[in-house]
């Protein structure tokens, strides 16, 4: 490596876990984050960087654009996925994206925040996530969206009444859902279904990713009774399998190990005493990061 292609390995390095977890948060997955800040990194080395008088704001630019650009080629081939199609869970203890020391870097990583994310525009995902999670002024995101700031206020407004429409349904603490995820696993070893519907509430939704590639339910699913049935039919006492619990994307969550060697990771919401979503990953795709 010559001493240029080092100096501006190192000015990108610097701010590595920030710009990780811009192009993570954009996408949902850690692959594609990975492969955005290595263009980034290309980009960043054949410009004139003498001129550059703030190398963060203008790499934060490269790789949010760069995000954009690959989260719309990526919508039109998600229509070929098999199944749900659910973000890819990161190790976040320690996290790799930087401290997580303010709610909304924490929250903004949430699996269920991420899948809330998927539902909007490209463009109001990124206002969302470069006003919300990093504070950074409208002005300065209308550059980056080539938009103006009035544009952004009202792209932030449109994704901000999506998210807060979903939000009420996980207002538990961490403690709480570490709770409920305990006991829904117990309840779903022992094939306890009384236990399990009573532990979900009514019109929680449950969502599988196996990519079509390990078993997993082709469409969420919704109410209790049926959740309740889904997952004691396929953890209870006839299954053979092993919890292990960890953090994922900043919250409680446990890897699932099978008798046949496949893996899930699972993690839930929770809003007033009770399970509101639950979403299951096991596309081995998503999981290696995880060994």
């Amino acid at each position: 490596m010559t001493t240029e292609a080092a100096e501006a390995a190192g000015a990108l390095e610097a701010h590595r876990p920030m710009l990780l977890g811009l192009a993570y948060r954009l996408l949902g997955s850690r692959d594609d984050a990975e492969d955005v800040l290595q263009e980034a990194y290309l980009r960043w080395l054949g410009v004139d960087r003498s001129a550059v008088d703030e190398p963060r704001r203008y790499l934060s630019r490269v790789v949010t654009r760069l995000a954009l650009d690959r989260l719309r080629t990526r919508q039109a081939r998600r229509e070929t996925y098999v199944g749900t199609w659910l973000p890819e869970p990161v190790p976040t203890a320690p996290s790799p994206f930087g401290p997580l020391d303010r709610a909304e870097l924490r929250d903004s990583l949430s699996t269920a925040l991420l899948h809330v994310l998927e539902r909007l525009t490209p463009p109001e995902r990124a206002v969302y996530v470069l006003h919300t999670a990093f504070e950074m002024p409208y002005a300065e995101i209308a550059e980056i969206l080539d938009r103006t700031p009035a544009d952004c206020r009202q792209l932030h407004h449109r994704a901000t009444a999506r998210v807060h429409q979903e939000q009420r349904r996980f207002t538990a603490s961490r403690s709480e859902r570490e709770r409920l995820l305990d006991a829904f696993l117990a309840a779903a070893r022992d094939g306890d279904l009384a236990t399990l519907t009573g532990l979900v509430a009514a019109d929680a939704t449950a969502w599988t990713d196996g990519g079509g590639r390990v078993s997993a339910a082709r469409r969420p699913i919704s109410g209790a009774e049926r959740i309740a049935r889904f997952f004691a039919g396929i953890y209870g006492p006839r299954h053979s399998w092993a919890a292990r619990h960890l953090e994922l994307n900043g919250e409680p969550a446990a890897l699932m190990i099978r008798a046949d060697g496949s893996r899930y990771t699972l993690t839930v919401t929770a809003a007033d005493g009770r399970i509101t979503g639950i979403y299951v990953v096991g596309n081995p795709a998503k999981l290696p990061p995880l060994d």
